[in-house]
């Protein structure tokens, strides 16, 4: 099998969208950190942490839909 998906429940997710959501969720807790220590730069950080991991989730959904279209699911 690829070394970039991973299984759930019988189905194939490419690995960036595991990744991305990990980094959306670290993203949210660095900024409400930020937000609770008063630190902008951190709140900053965590939102671009955010933001990257959006990104590498779409990237990883837009490879899951080009294979499953070539599957024929």
């Amino acid at each position: 099998m690829h070394d970039n998906l991973v299984t759930t429940k019988g189905n194939f997710m490419d690995k960036d969208r595991i990744k991305g959501s990990a980094k959306v969720a670290t993203g949210k807790v660095q900024e409400a950190a930020g937000k609770v220590v008063g630190d902008e730069k951190m709140k900053a950080e965590g939102k671009a942490k955010q933001v990257e991991g959006r990104v590498q989730n779409a990237a990883g959904g837009a490879k899951d839909a080009v294979r499953d279209a070539v599957k024929g699911k």
